[in-house]
């Protein structure tokens, strides 16, 4: 009875490695992204929306990721350059400040701006504050 339970335990417990062995060889193998960054949208009322946006490959949080990523990639991964897209904004004064920090291909981003609503900070960067 004691062989069989020592024999099982190896068993489960090598299984157990193999198993962890395999899902960190996957992670360990996959390229990190190209460019990081950290965006803040923070409201007069103290709230603060956050996400990640990744690129190279696209991912992280943000809701619209390649799309974010193709127009950092338009302006050079700089956020003051980002073009407007037309989009229907209420004139509602409620200020959001927008922030982006992290790298874009190996270059170090720090970046804050004040837009009058959330629609426009979307419409004004071009989707990377539509979060």
């Amino acid at each position: 009875m004691r062989t069989f339970s020592a024999r099982l335990s190896r068993t489960v417990t090598a299984a157990a490695c193999s198993l962890a062995v395999l899902s960190l060889g996957g992670q360990a193998a996959a390229d990190p992204p190209e460019s990081a960054l950290s965006l803040s949208l923070s409201k007069t009322d103290g709230t603060i929306a956050f996400t990640q946006l990744l690129c190279g490959p696209a991912g992280g949080t943000h809701p619209t990721s390649a799309q974010a990523c193709a127009a950092l990639e338009e302006a050079d991964g700089k956020p003051a350059a980002l073009e407007t897209t037309a989009q229907a904004c209420p004139m509602i004064h409620e200020p959001v400040r927008a922030s982006a920090h992290g790298h874009w291909r190996g270059k170090p981003v720090h970046f804050t701006t004040t837009y009058n609503n959330s629609c426009l900070a979307d419409a004004e960067s071009n989707g990377v504050f539509g979060f």
